[in-house]
């Protein structure tokens, strides 16, 4: 494979035609599969263990599980009878969730970092067959231990990666995790910044960047046609835009675009205000914050990103999910052209107060 790579799957698909492509990725090369649990639409754990089922050797994660809205002890039990079902394949993606949803549902989201530490912490005792007592803020046990009756008592080989954005968690990660999973919807410049704050944990930890996984959802829209690609990805990034600015200014995104698309759309947003935002989005930003284009273009702005620190692209596919599967898969070929040779030079496009 010229590019290492995962597949992120939300709910675009049917769960049956998942485990197909579950199937056809595994058979490519690929890595990874990882299901979305960020929003109320696809629980994670049932498309996980579907395509677990149908694999045999490709990794399933999740990207990302929240921290709020399952117990840690459940957590724990979830993710140790996936690996019953997948031994070692299996990875246990958790993320601080984001608002307006967790608002919306009850959820403060106060002290996440020290609500990650905690859950993150107890869930690994219990996944490594340890009885935890514990009394923190957010986590209480009392005598806890996954209660084992008929199998095997074992450690369960199921690392934890955290979902980052914000340079604080991306610290804590460091200290804590065994792998980050860089955020998408940003620019490959915005890793460095991450990757400085990540290595600040790794310090306190004794550990070097070489102990930690790195994987990033990456949007990828391919097509023969660049301008079909484009468009396609333009839809998702004007949804971003307005709900998540905070992960777009973190990019580079300017902030008189962040306002006027703002302007447009509310939460959750309708299809009609998305395409009316949609509008105001011109194609450098598409090509700065997705791998977008024709097959050599998407491999060409990937390879930026693993430059700037990802290990392995979890990719987010628009359009034809097999088309971009075989555009990364074994016998792709490689690329040293980098996406800014392929798309023209977009950066002197953007606004003064992108930076």
């Amino acid at each position: 494979m010229a590019i290492p790579a995962a597949l992120y799957l939300q709910d675009a698909h049917t769960i049956r035609d998942g485990m197909e492509i579950a199937k056809y990725a595994e058979m490519k090369g690929f890595q990874a599969v990882w299901q979305a649990d960020s929003r109320l639409v696809r629980d994670a754990m049932i498309p996980m263990s579907a395509f677990a089922a149908v694999t045999d050797t490709i990794k399933i994660g999740s990207g990302v599980v929240d921290c709020w809205t399952r117990n840690p002890a459940r957590l724990a039990s979830s993710f140790s009878t996936l690996d019953d079902l997948a031994p070692g394949r299996v990875i246990l993606g958790i993320g601080a969730w984001w608002d307006p949803l967790a608002a919306k549902v009850g959820i403060s989201r106060a002290k996440p970092l020290r609500a990650m530490r905690e859950i993150v912490t107890n869930v690994r005792a219990l996944l490594h067959n340890e009885t935890v007592t514990f009394d923190g803020e957010f986590v209480h046990f009392d005598g806890v231990e996954l209660d084992y009756v008929y199998q095997q008592r074992r450690p369960k080989d199921v690392p934890i990666y955290i979902g980052a954005t914000g340079l604080q968690m991306m610290e804590l990660c460091g200290e804590i995790a065994d792998g980050v999973v860089l955020n998408y919807l940003v620019a490959p410049e915005y890793n460095r910044t991450a990757i400085e704050a990540l290595q600040r944990g790794l310090d306190k930890s004794g550990r070097t960047l070489d102990d930690i996984d790195r994987p990033q959802l990456v949007v990828c829209s391919v097509h023969e046609d660049r301008q079909t690609a484009l468009d396609m990805a333009r839809m998702m990034v004007t949804q971003y835009l307005g709900q998540q600015p905070h992960i777009m200014k973190a990019s580079g995104v300017p902030q008189s675009l962040l306002d006027k698309v703002g302007e447009v759309l509310t939460w959750p947003a309708t299809h009609e205000q998305v395409e009316a935002a949609s509008k105001l989005v011109p194609d450098e930003i598409v090509q700065m914050l997705t791998a977008s284009g024709t097959a050599a273009e998407a491999r060409a702005k990937v390879a930026d990103y693993m430059r700037d620190g990802c290990t392995c692209p979890i990719l987010y596919p628009l359009g034809d999910v097999h088309a971009m599967i075989d555009a990364f898969s074994e016998d792709a070929p490689d690329t040293s052209v980098s996406a800014k040779d392929e798309a023209g030079d977009t950066a002197e496009s953007l606004d003064a107060d992108g930076g």
